[in-house]
């Protein structure tokens, strides 16, 4: 066996990946369902949604809209579309403007507040 001096070597890091940090990716929407009056008990899923191309997106069968008043965050290239809720409680049609987000194909939300530029907004 022969003894060699010890010796330290150096290496320079180079990285080959580009890593994103947190908080670098987007958009966050603040989403507030609000559009539409919230009843007491059973009543409060009592809107039809429609979107502007005349899409129906809830119905007796899929089950009707109602507000739930949360705030939801919503990334900034989901879904939005521009529509409509009508009572079907009521004979007129109210056909009152919002702008829906559907969490991705899982629920209805609506807001009444068209101007997005206006929501307030967060990094993800």
């Amino acid at each position: 066996m022969i003894w060699c001096r010890p010796r330290a070597v150096i290496e320079k890091f180079i990285p080959n990946e580009y890593i994103a940090a947190c908080g670098d990716s987007g958009t966050v929407y603040n989403f507030e369902c609000n559009a539409g009056i919230k009843y007491r008990g059973d009543r409060n899923y009592h809107y039809n949604v429609w979107t502007s191309s005349g899409r129906v997106l809830t119905d007796r069968n899929s089950g009707y809209y109602g507000p739930c008043g949360a705030t939801h965050q919503a990334d900034s290239d989901d879904e939005f579309l521009n529509g409509y809720i009508d009572d079907i409680y009521t004979s007129e049609n109210e056909n009152i403007p919002v702008i829906i987000w559907t969490d991705h194909g899982t629920d209805v939300h609506c807001t009444t507040n068209l101007d997005m530029s206006q929501w307030s907004t967060a990094k993800s």
